[in-house]
């Protein structure tokens, strides 16, 4: 007998598990939820995925949650030189909507992870 919550990880996998893969490389020492939907949001707008993701990080212990505050519990941080890449094209940050002609792309074990802009990307991984 399936619940919700399992088949919503069985349809949504791959975004659950980038979903984690982000929030595990979080350079913020706290965020708000909102805060943390807005990254979320860059992988998935569907509400029950991106619940699913915040409660799957916290039964795996990537982040704590109290009282509307995320905390990510993990210190491996995106690693500019290694993880992001950048793509000329014609491009659509993921986070604002903003029209690009250069994409910066976050490589994460459960995927990749963009395009964003300069500005995005930073503010996405925590830099900003």
């Amino acid at each position: 007998m399936g619940t919700d919550h399992d088949d919503c990880t069985t349809i949504g996998d791959d975004r659950v598990e980038l979903g984690l893969a982000l929030l595990e490389r979080l350079e913020h020492e706290s965020l708000t939820l909102a805060e943390a939907v807005d990254r979320i949001e860059t992988i998935t707008s569907d509400p029950t995925v991106t619940r699913t993701i915040l409660d799957e990080a916290e039964l795996r212990g990537i982040i704590d949650r109290e009282d509307g505050i995320i905390r990510p519990k993990s210190r491996q941080y995106v690693r500019y030189e290694e993880q992001v890449i950048t793509k000329d094209g014609d491009f659509t940050c993921r986070r604002c909507g903003s029209s690009l002609s250069t994409g910066h792309f976050i490589r994460l074990e459960a995927g990749e992870l963009g395009p964003f802009g300069s500005s995005c990307i930073r503010k996405v991984t925590g830099r900003e």
